[in-house]
């Protein structure tokens, strides 16, 4: 069966996209530049940001869809994890769509959007 190893984001700012998966802790190199960056997670998944020219220089037609295709939820490792990832990365200006709550199922909970609107999800076990 096929193994998934890998998420990946098409940023329509890539340095604006690395500069937030930074925030949030994800080791992606900073070379905005290149127009594809890979970042392997601790648990071995590796992260890709490719810009729109890149997915246009093979797949000609591509254009950005409205909608949540794709959505990104990242363990932390206690519940003021999630306090503290979040408010960084609302502080840098980016946005916040739930602030942290105590979530019924037992987590600490907090929901972001990347750059291009992509959900990104906190949580902690309470």
């Amino acid at each position: 069966m096929p193994q998934l190893n890998a998420i990946g984001v098409v940023a329509s700012d890539i340095g604006r996209s690395i500069r937030f998966y930074r925030l949030l802790g994800l080791d992606v190199p900073e070379t905005p530049g290149e127009g594809h960056v890979d970042a392997f997670l601790p648990n071995g998944v590796r992260f890709m940001l490719d810009s729109e020219d890149v997915v246009r220089s093979f797949r000609p037609e591509w254009t950005r869809a409205t909608g949540n295709q794709v959505g990104i939820a990242l363990a932390c490792e206690s519940p003021a994890e999630v306090d503290a990832v979040y408010g960084r990365v609302v502080e840098a200006g980016f946005e916040g769509e739930k602030e942290p709550w105590d979530a019924f199922w037992g987590q600490r909970y907090a929901q972001l959007r990347d750059p291009d609107g992509v959900p990104v999800d906190l949580y902690a076990a309470l």
